[in-house]
């Protein structure tokens, strides 16, 4: 079947959904270009296997007027954030964009250079550093900011200083506190669920191109090299507390809550410069991502904003963040900052309204609307989250998955649900064919949920499958959200190619490592086979030399509890001895005969233990049963 779009269909939709939009303002594509120094020629960056872990080069296509299979409003985002080089701020602080899915910032001190978040991964960093070294001067690092707690705000830091100059006091590192614990949580606890989600979320296996990915809305992608991780030196714990780092001093404003579970913002008044971590970047963010996380606050957030403008604009000449590009001038970053702090309170706002009216999340999504001055700043589009989603992530944060119709408290499962559905139709090919009458007639959301249903009935129907890849196609042509996009595009893929699995590393070696004793249990915990459990009862202690600190473990009723206790051999069932924490998670592997581990007591106790962890999958199905 030809996959190429309907193009009278999509082009009729383009225009109904770009109609309106101010496509000659162009103030963003000077914004976006201002302070231009020099770009990286290629934008190809390797590991030290060789393996390409950033290509911004393949965004090359992003040029002109938008093609039929591309929302004109999303090929502009695309177009300015694909942008890649180094960049002026302003004299004294410079940014590298297209480097990786957030920027790098390097901001200048008496001797040295703070860096403000070092991307994803070590390989982009190091040559994010090396492009403003070479343009700027062999100035040393003297600290690190990480502006919150996600992964494309501190994985790169092996890229730009190293543990033993931190140790050594050379280099110091400032975070929100509470970072290192949301940062390996986020990244554990469900970090493989999350990855896999992730690999639709951010297109990472499409092919670049009209037709493929053409971005995230935040940036193009995140890079695929080395993840680390250095726990910060520095706590930022109030507003309003200040630092001086070389020289430059910073003063702080907590923002917990909002785009993360620990975030800051920070101002700089030796260069009239106000951060704003990913609280106010140029795109409608997420208040629940797509590849899942905990629902965020936005009366909170809104909140910050207004503190942000009232405590620092009228001292800034520009704001910056980490992602996309600065605005300069006190009534433009006014009225940038009033707007995103408009945005997230309108949708919180009028959300709450409508579900006190009893409108269900869904209903509330489907109708709701924007005013003006919001539906047509360039920077409040739903690029990275759209309305339609956060409406529903506000309606999840206050009245939970329940919509409250009784009929679908205990709904089937798809697997259980769709053949009746397909029954009840007259059987696969009456939905199939109902489902082609549907996607001719550019209903495409409704041949979705048709096929949907005949693929968990039947996930080797060609026909359904090939008719199912065809319609998400569709949607994703027609999609300004570039999460939505590459979601479609992802499920299509899948169901073409097959399951793709997880294309990135769940979690790094040096993530897992910086886990406390007592979130290594949590992941035990997470990881009991609670029916395999049900009828063991044991007792455990377990000793970490290194931190002469035991606990005792007990597993009852598929539970495993810890607590920091003294080591008791009369009531232990076993004593476990480790040389330290990391060996713990060898031992959970089933290593019981490396260094660094001793075993008094029922050594089958252990063997129990052991036997009743399941290890999470990577690769699990999402579009098929």
């Amino acid at each position: 079947m030809d996959s190429k779009p309907p193009t009278p269909t999509i082009e009729a939709a383009h225009r109904d959904q770009s109609e309106g939009l101010p496509f000659t303002d162009t103030r963003d594509f000077a914004d976006a270009d201002r302070g231009f120094i020099a770009a990286q020629q290629p934008c190809v960056i390797k590991a030290a296997d060789g393996r390409v872990v950033w290509d911004n080069d393949v965004y090359a296509f992003l040029t002109g007027d938008a093609p039929t299979t591309v929302h004109p409003s999303l090929w502009r985002q695309s177009t300015l954030a694909a942008k890649q080089g180094l960049y002026e701020v302003v004299d004294g602080i410079y940014q590298v964009r297209g480097f990786d899915l957030s920027n790098i910032t390097f901001v200048e001190g008496d001797t040295g250079i703070i860096v403000i978040d070092p991307l994803v991964s070590t390989e982009v960093a190091a040559a994010a550093l090396a492009l403003y070294r070479q343009h700027r001067g062999d100035r040393p690092v003297v600290a690190v900011i990480y502006t919150h707690s996600h992964v494309d705000h501190f994985g790169g830091v092996l890229g730009v200083t190293s543990q033993a100059d931190v140790d050594a006091g050379r280099v110091a590192v400032l975070a929100p506190e509470g970072f290192t614990a949301h940062a390996v949580q986020e990244n554990v606890y469900a970090g493989t669920a999350m990855t896999r989600r992730a690999g639709y979320m951010y297109g990472t296996v499409l092919a670049r191109g009209p037709q493929g990915q053409v971005g995230c809305g935040l940036g193009q992608t995140p890079s695929t090299g080395e993840v680390a991780i250095i726990v910060p030196t520095v706590d930022i714990r109030e507003t309003g507390e200040t630092h001086t780092l070389d020289g430059v001093e910073i003063e702080f404003q907590m923002a917990p809550g909002t785009e993360a579970p620990a975030e800051m913002h920070f101002y700089f008044p030796r260069y009239r410069a106000l951060c704003m971590a990913e609280n106010a970047t140029h795109n409608l963010h997420n208040l629940l991502t797509l590849r899942g996380a905990l629902v965020r606050d936005p009366h909170g957030w809104a909140g910050y904003l207004t503190e942000a403008i009232d405590t620092f604009a009228d001292r800034a000449d520009v704001v910056f963040a980490s992602h996309h590009w600065p605005t300069w001038g006190k009534d433009r970053i006014v009225e940038f900052l009033s707007l995103q702090r408009d945005l997230y309170a309108y949708l919180h706002d009028q959300t709450l309204r409508q579900l006190n009216q009893g409108y269900t999340g869904i209903e509330i999504a489907e109708d709701f609307a924007m005013p003006p001055a919001l539906e047509n700043a360039w920077h409040a589009r739903g690029y990275y989250g759209s309305v339609s989603h956060n409406v529903k992530a506000v309606y999840q944060r206050y009245m939970g998955w329940f919509d409250g119709n009784p009929a679908r408290l205990w709904a089937h499962p798809p697997e259980a649900i769709g053949p009746r559905y397909v029954k009840a139709m007259g059987g696969l090919d009456r939905v199939v064919e109902s489902a082609r009458e549907a996607f001719d007639s550019g209903d495409f959301r409704w041949a979705a949920t048709l096929l949907d249903h005949a693929v968990f009935t039947d996930e080797n129907h060609s026909a359904a499958r090939e008719l199912y890849a065809d319609t998400l196609e569709q949607l994703a042509y027609g999609s300004e959200t570039a999460t939505w996009r590459n979601f479609f595009l992802a499920g299509a893929t899948e169901l073409r190619d097959g399951n793709f699995g997880t294309p990135v590393q769940a979690n790094s070696s040096a993530m897992v490592g910086q886990l406390s004793p007592e979130q290594m249990f949590d992941v035990l915990a997470i990881s009991v086979n609670g029916p395999r459990a049900w009828d063991l009862d044991l007792a455990i202690d377990v000793t970490f030399l290194d931190a002469a600190v035991n606990y005792r473990l007990t597993l009852r009723n598929g539970v495993l509890v810890y607590r920091k206790l003294a080591a008791d051999e009369s009531t232990a069932q076993a004593t476990v001895r480790l040389a330290n924490k990391l060996r713990l998670l060898t031992l959970a592997t089933g290593d019981s005969s490396s260094p660094g581990l001793e075993i008094t007591g029922d050594a089958d106790v252990l063997t129990s233990l052991v036997s009743v962890l399941d290890k999470p999958d990577p690769d699990f199905n999402i579009i098929t049963p």
